[in-house]
């Protein structure tokens, strides 16, 4: 009897036992430091059993002994452990940077690091992710050696990014490339849909890019699910800006003694106060703390055939300027199906939706003069501005408060890429891309009547009406569309010691525009509602309709190859070369041109005279040479084709004819512009992977610079393939890792690029490009400040008479003015004693990062900075009026001895406004970028809530900038020709945000 109930017991546990499955712990640890790695995904091969590890390491899981797990974490190595009868699996990842495994995009693909011969730089989405900003690249600065980020501090502005230097007088924007489309701008993406970004600069990278890579690219990869059970991520922030910096202006006090002297100077009278005893600080009234809020939300999920993921993104961001509103949408979604064990296919798409603010600029506030009140309250308007300023200088406010919101501008953006691929005869692949760009605009802006209050005016209405007479309504629409296919046959084989890897394709784009304007005013007498239902060009006095309308078309066809070839890793090859065919040449003797490189690196730590050091990890010797088109030209995207304009007329009769011919005359053979580069560096790494150093030297040669050449005895201009520019520096970046205890990591690196811009040939001989203060001609760097160079102030009648004559065309010199070196040394001052008085081109610039973590807390911190560029300040070179001073003017001449650098007080006085170094600022700066705390919660802390993570973290960015500029900040953009000019640039704030991150 007993034996019959042990048997039945027995029976009774079977189904238990074939149910329970063993329980499986461990630690996942890092291969270099020994700490726990946080979110590590932990698989039972071939189920959907998965977990992660907690911010220790830490993981539990169900698995049975014939069971395998699956370990995978960005950034590292994958790893599988078989179960067998084990309880307890320890897990030690190692980075795939170590161990040469790290994957990077290049050009229609992507590359282990380990077989790049070239300069690519990868930044992990986790390392941008946290910054504010809708702008991805923005954060970048520093962060890059060879990448050069001006940021703006404009709410929604795209930065001026220029890799190695300007390569061209046309244009200097880099190539973007997300998920294989290539584009121009991206700024409908979401920096926490951001995988990684890798910044290809070396001809190797490049020249499979063709017509479009002599810039540079900057290509970019959206997340993916991942394997492992569903997750939602959710973060979120909020923060405030200030303008760090303000401009030191005169208060009434300091105007009032500079404008008293001034007008006693020129022999006027003293001016009238009375309705002018106002102390206006105009910074103050127009900036205040703009408001910040950025929120993310993904799901994703993926089983072993099909994964799937989408994020939603919804930002506000307030500028320093009052109601300037940025508002932002954004979705990003991807799906991939694994149809069978060889054949996949996959679809991701972003859509944007953008309300832009209305820009408002800070020109009005550093030019107004304080004595002017703000507002009269008896007729509750604004008051207007002195008599001596008042037909070119508003009340700051008016524009800001009279005209807010009267501009409606929305961007609409869909970015669709569509892929399949398929794996066949063991080692071919073959993949079609198929990707569209969809943009849409649409701006309504409406201008109503203002009046202000003007104590001048005469009667007893003081209420003035300025500006426009009438109101009036504009509204304009344009499309921008883009359609790319790529066909790309790969193969990739082992012989023995022998590793290829090849790629052959056919690429074709298309990019085109349409846009139209129109206006309506209406007539006098009547008034269109300030209402947006109203603003339209259907309302208004027709007779006054005013309309046009612009658009453009054009089309490449490529054809390229590539080939990465290495010798067990030591010796590696990587040659490309891409044929473009283009519909802007289609009539010229070269619509098709060739773009070709071949890099090369040796790798002697794989030699076996490095085997019995343990010193050095890695020592790569790599370097590169070849051919990269730039077709980044400017607005002239037909430049075989140009455009008719006005030419001379004729009389026939009664009837006067306009005439219209082309604006110049192209060269038969025109082409697009062409960069011959090389660069020569290495790689290396020590001390058990804990030092990082790489150094490279590059060189820039553009041939073939689109330049107009004079027509001569008024003939037309003439477009041929002429100019030569080039750039060359050397770059270098360095890291030192530490783990100093188990609980306490540290980091420290930097990088520094250097740059050197000159211009070797343009046209003829003695042609130059002149943009306001900025010039460009042959022997000196692109955009260079030309003007006189100060050289004291004349003090005294006798010695005015002891320098060399004055022949500038204007008055003779007096004392007080400002004294101009006589360069040339013909005993004479004159145009010829002109010379290159500045740089906007920065000898170098650098980064440098902190990074260390303690425990459950971790800090960041990054500096950067540029040195040797110069700024040239244009904004108070009063010409017409007379604007509020800087207060360096209280150091003015104003007897013999008193200065010898600030000139008397007298706008009648032309000498003193000629461009010369007495506007010329130091345009080096060094800036605290980027400061970050964060603290990730223990995973026993917050497992009761259901949450896998949770951080917390402060984020303060511009935190203080040293700088000898007077403006509201030194770093400032520009075109290709024409950088580092300060008419009153917007500030770049400082932003001090709090948030969180959480996954559940």
């Amino acid at each position: 009897m007993r034996n019959l109930f042990t048997c039945f017991l027995l029976l009774c546990m079977v189904p238990a036992l074939a149910v329970a499955q063993p329980r499986v712990s461990g630690r996942v640890t890092d291969a270099l430091t020994s700490g726990g790695i946080p979110g590590v995904t932990v698989i039972v091969k071939g189920t959907e059993t998965a977990t992660q590890t907690d911010a220790m390491g830490n993981y539990t899981i169900e698995a049975g002994a014939t069971d395998t797990l699956v370990f995978r974490s960005l950034g590292y190595a994958l790893q599988e452990v078989a179960v067998s009868n084990q309880t307890t699996i320890n897990v030690v990842l190692e980075d795939e940077g170590t161990e040469l495994e790290e994957v990077v995009v290049i050009g229609y693909g992507t590359a282990q690091k380990r077989d790049l011969t070239g300069s690519i730089t990868q930044v992990k989405g986790e390392d941008i992710v946290d910054r504010p900003g809708t702008n991805p690249v923005a954060n970048l600065q520093g962060k890059v050696a060879g990448l050069q980020v001006t940021n703006s501090g404009r709410p929604g502005q795209e930065p001026d990014i220029r890799i190695r230097g300007t390569n061209s007088i046309n244009g200097v924007k880099p190539l973007y490339v997300v998920d294989g489309l290539l584009n121009d701008n991206i700024n409908f993406l979401n920096p926490a849909d951001i995988e990684s970004v890798e910044v290809l600069k070396d001809p190797s990278s490049l020249a499979i890019f063709g017509v479009r890579g002599a810039n540079g690219v900057i290509a970019i990869t959206t997340k993916r699910a991942k394997s492992g059970q569903l997750n939602f991520d959710f973060s979120s922030r909020i923060g405030i800006k200030n303008v760090a910096k303000r401009m030191n202006m005169t208060d009434a006090a300091g105007f009032k003694e500079l404008y008293e002297e001034q007008r006693f100077n020129q022999g006027d009278a003293p001016y009238d106060y009375t309705y002018w005893q106002g102390n206006t600080d105009w910074q103050d009234e127009i900036f205040n703390n703009g408001m910040l809020n950025y929120n993310n939300l993904s799901v994703s999920g993926a089983t072993e055939r099909n994964s799937f993921r989408m994020g939603i993104g919804y930002s506000h961001d307030e500028g320093v300027i009052k109601h300037e509103r940025h508002k932002q949408l954004t979705l990003n979604l991807s799906d991939e199906l694994k149809i069978t064990d060889n054949f996949r296919t996959g679809i991701v798409f972003n859509g944007y939706r953008a309300q832009l603010p209305v820009e408002r600029g800070v020109f009005g506030a550093i030019l107004a003069a304080p004595i002017a009140p703000v507002f009269n309250a008896e007729y509750g308007l604004y008051h207007s501005m002195p008599d001596f300023q008042r037909a070119q200088v508003n009340n700051p406010l008016v524009p800001i408060e009279e005209r807010k919101d009267s501009q409606i501008r929305l961007n609409y953006r869909g970015v669709l890429n569509t892929f399949a691929e398929v794996d066949f005869l063991q080692n071919f692949n073959f993949r079609v891309n198929l990707s569209a760009d969809y943009g849409f605009n649409q701006f309504r802006t409406y201008q109503g009547l203002v009046r202000v209050y003007n104590p001048d005016m005469d009667g007893e209405d003081k209420a003035e009406l300025i500006d426009n007479q009438l109101t009036s309504v504009s509204q304009s629409q344009d499309k921008y569309y883009k359609y790319q296919t790529d066909w790309l046959l790969n193969y990739k084989n082992s012989f023995g010691l022998h590793n290829l890897t090849a790629m052959l394709g056919y690429t074709t784009y298309m990019q085109g525009f349409e846009g139209t304007t129109a206006r309506r005013t209406q007539g006098e007498g009547l008034e269109i509602p300030n209402d947006p239902d109203y603003w339209y060009v259907g309302v208004g006095d027709v007779s006054t309709q005013t309309g046009s309308g612009s658009g453009w078309e054009y089309r490449t066809l490529s054809y390229m190859g590539r080939a990465l070839y290495n010798y067990d890793g030591k010796y590696l090859i990587n040659a490309s070369y891409r044929r473009d065919g283009s519909s802007a040449f289609a009539r010229s003797g070269e619509p098709w041109q060739n773009f070709f490189a071949i890099g090369g690196a040796w790798v002697l730590t794989r030699e076996g005279f490095m085997q019995d050091q343990s010193l050095i990890d890695l020592l790569k010797i790599r370097g590169s040479w070849g051919s990269l088109g730039n077709q980044d030209v400017g607005g002239n995207k037909y430049p075989m084709y140009p455009l008719l304009v006005a030419g001379n007329s004729t009389v026939f009769g009664d009837r006067l004819v306009p005439a219209y011919g082309p604006e110049y005359i192209p060269d038969d053979d025109l082409h697009w512009e062409v960069v011959k580069a090389w660069e020569a560096g290495f790689e290396l790494t020590a001390f058990d992977n804990r030092f990082d150093l790489e150094a490279v030297y590059y060189h820039k040669n553009t041939h073939d610079v689109l330049v107009r050449i004079p027509g001569v005895f008024g003939s037309l201009p003439g477009l041929g393939n002429l100019g030569q520019i080039e750039n060359k520096g050397l770059e270098l970046a360095t890291r030192w890792n530490q783990q100093i205890t188990d609980d306490w990591r540290f980091s420290i690196g930097g990088n520094i690029t250097t740059v050197k811009n000159k211009v070797i040939k343009l046209s003829t001989e003695g042609y130059n490009v002149i943009s306001g203060p900025s010039r460009t001609e042959a022997g000196y760097p692109i955009g260079y400040f030309w003007g006189y160079v100060h050289d004291g102030i004349f003090q005294t009648n006798t010695e005015i008479e002891q320098t060399p004559e004055y022949r500038l065309g204007g008055t003779a010199p007096r004392p007080g003015d400002i004294r101009y070196r006589d360069v040339n040394g013909d005993s004479s001052i004159d145009v010829n004693d002109r010379t290159i008085i500045g740089n906007p081109t920065p000898d170098f610039y650098y980064g440098v990062s902190l990074n260390t973590s303690y425990k459950n807390f971790d800090l960041n911190l990054e500096f950067q900075g540029v040195y040797g560029n110069e700024i040239m300040r244009t904004w108070n070179q009063n010409q017409f009026a007379t604007y509020n001073f800087l207060q360096d003017r209280l150091g003015r001449w104003n007897g013999v001895g008193t200065s010898n650098w600030e000139p008397i007080m007298d706008e009648g006085r032309a000498n003193n406004r000629q461009f010369s170094t007495y506007f010329i600022e130091d345009g080096s700066f060094f800036r605290l970028r980027d400061v970050t705390l964060g603290y990730t919660f223990p995973q026993e802390a917050i497992s009761r809530i259901k949450l896998k993570n949770l951080r917390l973290f402060f984020n303060a960015q511009n935190v203080f900038t040293l700088s000898n500029n007077t403006g509201f900040t030194p770093e400032i953009g520009g075109s290709a020709i024409s950088f580092g000019v300060d008419g009153g640039t917007y500030p770049v704030p400082a932003i001090y945000t709090f948030g969180l991150n959480l996954n559940f």
